[in-house]
């Protein structure tokens, strides 16, 4: 799993590149989250175009990140998941708890 976070309007977006899956890259996916609302960056947008696969334990993360951003007022959202990440969220019933966008200048737009 590879991840790369940069600011863009004041929005934290994380590229991700992996799969998000047990283990390491949900532990280093929730590393990254974590410092971030530390440092008080709660509008989080997840690239997740690179990413072809989201188990159980990567979606528990997604649920608590969104969580622990609203707690701070903000918002994690979900740009350009794989359609096996969307069918995943929706099979679960959480799909509607996110926002997902194809285009990340509207994703961006969405947090004003």
């Amino acid at each position: 799993m590879e991840i790369d976070v940069r600011n863009q309007a004041q929005i934290r977006v994380i590229k991700l590149r992996g799969r998000l899956s047990l283990g390491e890259p949900v532990e280093r996916l929730r590393t990254t989250v974590d410092e971030l609302l530390q440092a008080g960056n709660a509008r989080l947008l997840l690239d997740l175009e690179e990413v072809p696969v989201i188990d159980s334990s990567g979606i528990g993360l997604l649920v608590r990140s969104l969580t622990s951003a609203k707690k701070q007022g903000g918002s994690v959202k979900l740009l350009k998941p794989s359609k096996f990440a969307i069918q995943s969220l929706k099979l679960i019933g959480l799909l509607s708890q996110f926002e997902v966008f194809q285009d990340s200048q509207a994703a961006v737009a969405s947090f004003d």
